[in-house]
């Protein structure tokens, strides 16, 4: 039986064609009410697609997502929860799975819920759709992480895994598992492996949060660890823009795609370009504490595999996204929730 499903699924997959205009197209978008999920539903929407979340509301928040809009349907649950996998890609073309636990000093406390979230809730989403009579592509969200410190640069996909954290281990997992489900099932899948991303709606304390929270809440000194790491950071639109491209685009079925900026700031250079865009003189201070065990070194993403595929390339420059970013920022309360008791965290 097992065998027979597999051969209809390839048959009907080899059937199905992907040219679909995306205005056309039913996405589900798993974690869409988060930072990314919530940009990549606003531009999904705005191309006339009609799009469905599944959430759990964990850390996305309901006040980032469309207030009425008929094209637009969530559905609260569980990525792990086969019933709500089920139910969330019924009658569904595409699939980008963004839900995930993603902030790394979270994995330090909780391992077992990052593999459970991160590895087998994306098993789940994966299974259910190739068992769908209606999915056409699944797009896994990865991340920059799994690769841990830059060994050459700038990071090209063929860059050796080498992850420095437990939520990196828990997301490579989760795309080999894509990878090999893909090549039995012959199922179309992308992989999308995002280097830092950055802009409004944010809903972790990641360090561009960390620190435009800490100078709006006491501008006189901000405490970070260790500065000099470097980071390639995209804005938010840019990285939406290319996941939704990979949904679309045949070439990328199968394959394994960075999409960042292709350059690199230190930490330290990023807070001093945040000061001078908030036009503050504020003192950076060295906080032991602050710094991560095991820590990635440097980041810096080839791209050049996005722009050949994808067409793809970033739009937003650094200083505009900061400006933006931080404008949002001095008009929205800076609040995370969480599905832990961050007590290791320190509160800006």
């Amino acid at each position: 039986i097992a065998d027979k499903f597999i051969i209809m699924v390839i048959l009907r997959r080899k059937i199905v064609s992907l040219s679909l205009p995306l205005k056309e197209m039913r996405v589900l978008v798993t974690g869409g009410a988060g930072f990314i999920g919530s940009e990549v539903v606003s531009q999904l929407l705005t191309s006339g697609a009609y799009v469905t979340i599944l959430d759990n509301f964990s850390s996305g928040k309901k006040q980032y997502l469309p207030k009425s809009n008929k094209k637009f349907k969530v559905i609260k649950g569980d990525i792990r929860n086969k019933k709500s996998a089920k139910k969330a890609v019924t009658d569904q073309e595409a699939v980008i799975h963004l839900a995930a636990l993603p902030f790394i000093p979270d994995s330090f406390y909780y391992p077992g819920d990052f593999f459970d979230v991160n590895t087998n809730g994306s098993v789940n989403m994966l299974w259910n759709s190739i068992k769908s009579r209606s999915v056409e592509t699944f797009v896994q969200i990865s991340t920059s992480e799994v690769y841990g410190s830059a060994q050459y640069v700038p990071m090209d996909e063929n860059h050796p895994t080498t992850p420095h954290s437990t939520y990196a281990v828990s997301k490579l997992a989760g795309d080999q598992a894509t990878f090999t489900l893909h090549k039995e099932n012959g199922f179309p899948s992308v992989i999308i492996r995002p280097f830092n991303s950055y802009g409004p709606r944010f809903t972790e304390p990641y360090i561009i949060p960390e620190i435009m929270g800490q100078i709006l809440n006491n501008p006189k000194e901000i405490t970070l660890g260790n500065v000099n790491t470097t980071r390639d950071f995209t804005y938010v639109q840019d990285t939406a823009s290319a996941i939704i491209k990979s949904i679309i685009e045949k070439k990328a079925n199968g394959e394994i795609i960075n999409v960042g900026s292709g350059t690199e700031i230190s930490i330290l250079n990023l807070a001093k370009k945040i000061l001078k865009i908030a036009k503050m003189k504020t003192k950076i201070k060295y906080d032991k504490s602050r710094e991560r065990p095991y820590d990635v070194n440097r980041l810096n993403c080839n791209n050049e595999k996005a722009k050949k595929i994808l067409k793809w390339s970033p739009k937003i420059s650094m200083d505009k996204g900061l400006s933006q970013t931080f404008s949002w920022a001095t008009k929205n309360k800076i609040s995370f929730a969480a599905p832990f008791k961050r007590w290791y965290y320190k509160k800006t």
